[in-house]
């Protein structure tokens, strides 16, 4: 089924395929599949075609991206643990962006970025604890703007300028480096929404709906505007479960002032 070895034109296109997506680092060939790593992303990707005109098809051996990209399987043998079929290489180019995204910001690509850049810093003054904490925020916030491709996710507001790398639960409570760089641990909201999210004036449910408190105006609630629900895997549910607390205790305090 598949070209094997891969002729001139087809390794051509999925060394560009790679490349362009950020995927540089050429690892070569077996059995027709390319192998192509990142310095930034974590994971390998596999690239391979049936001929010149496509069908094109990705394997992938990194099992948070496969369970956040949630695409159907094609019906192809090979490496990784989950292949894909795309009829073109337009579809192939946008799914590989997507996994470059989730390469970069699933927990595991940030959390060894901040060890290495931190790994010389010292820690034994407040200051210099702010410090380390200023680049894992900055961190944070990167990798949010790769996982939410750069946009809120609730206005599709995209200027940088405007969105907030706002955490589930605050940076202070949480246990480990770990869950404080986790993009599941974040949503990128723009300026207006992050400030009621940190302050618990809003939450969300299950479905990615906004939950207002009681504490919040009517004319506040009217400025929150949104145009679809927060698109949630079950890693920020659990998470938003601590943060819903906070918002409820929100509306007990505004019911004893009524």
């Amino acid at each position: 089924m598949l070209e094997a070895p891969q002729s001139f034109i087809v390794r051509q296109e999925c060394e560009k395929a790679a490349s362009q997506n950020g995927f540089r680092r050429i690892l070569g060939e077996e059995a027709g599949w390319a192998a192509f790593g990142s310095t930034t992303a974590h994971g390998t990707i596999y690239l391979a075609a049936k001929g010149a005109q496509g069908p094109w098809f990705l394997a992938l051996d990194h099992a948070g991206v496969i369970e956040e990209l949630n695409l159907p399987a094609g019906a192809v043998s090979g490496p990784g643990r989950a292949r894909f079929a795309f009829d073109d290489l337009g579809a192939l180019y946008a799914v590989l962006r997507r996994v470059y995204e989730l390469g970069v910001s699933l927990p595991d690509a940030p959390l060894r970025e901040f060890e290495l850049r931190v790994a010389t810093l010292p820690r034994m003054t407040e200051a210099e604890r702010l410090v380390v904490q200023r680049v894992g925020q900055d961190i944070f916030r990167q990798r949010l703007m790769d996982y939410w491709q750069g946009r809120c996710p609730l206005t599709g507001i995209s200027d940088p300028a405007l969105l907030r790398a706002s955490h589930i639960i605050p940076w202070s409570e949480c246990e480990s480096d770990v869950e404080r760089l986790d993009v599941h641990n974040g949503l990128l909201l723009s300026a207006l929404w992050d400030a009621a999210f940190d302050r618990a004036l809003v939450t969300f449910n299950d479905q990615g709906t906004p939950e207002f408190s009681l504490a919040l105006t009517e004319r506040a609630r009217s400025e929150l505007r949104w145009t679809s629900p927060i698109s949630l895997t079950d890693e920020h549910r659990k998470r938003l479960v601590r943060h819903r607390e906070r918002t409820h205790g929100q509306v007990e305090k505004a019911s004893r002032h009524m």
